[in-house]
């Protein structure tokens, strides 16, 4: 069996997905344990909302840990200020491009756990992050997008 991916994150993003392990694990999984408890304590648990409810909370919190988990078990914390070749883009840079119509737009090169459309932040595996990977300022690249393909220009690269 082959070693899994390494799950590339930034520490922004592994801060954000352990703290909320710890929040599910620590203080969410026990206040649905004990509201579990009381409801069990009710009665007649097949008609009992209350409990039917907890159940399926516990169930979701459990599988939620269950996959932070194993994110975790191979993350790799990639800090893009300690990144010494500026002049190209990796993981964790932050990329102006034009695209054709002569709009700018800004990504930041992120991991699979950490992405935010809205805010800019893609993931190192999306089309546009693959694309944008090992060029240099004036580079084009070819995306294929939702509507076709695109052609960007890379006008900066920061590594914030």
């Amino acid at each position: 069996m082959s070693e899994p991916e390494k799950n590339y994150i930034t520490p922004e993003g592994h801060r954000r997905i352990t703290e909320e392990f710890d929040f599910l694990r620590f203080k969410k999984r026990h206040e649905v344990v004990s509201a579990l408890t009381i409801a069990a304590a009710e009665g007649d648990r097949s008609e009992n909302a209350e409990y039917i409810y907890r159940k399926k909370q516990l169930r979701e919190i459990d599988r939620r840990l269950q996959f932070i988990s194993k994110r975790l078990d191979h993350i790799a914390v990639v800090n893009p200020k300690e990144q010494t070749r500026r002049d190209r883009v990796f993981f964790g840079a932050t990329v102006t491009v034009e695209d054709g119509d002569g709009e700018s737009h800004v990504y930041r090169i992120v991991g699979e756990d950490e992405t935010d459309a809205e805010h800019g932040d893609i993931s190192w595996k999306s089309p546009v992050g693959k694309a944008l990977l090992g060029k240099t300022l004036d580079d084009k690249v070819v995306v294929k997008w939702h509507a076709g393909r695109r052609e960007l220009t890379i006008l900066e690269i920061d590594y914030l």
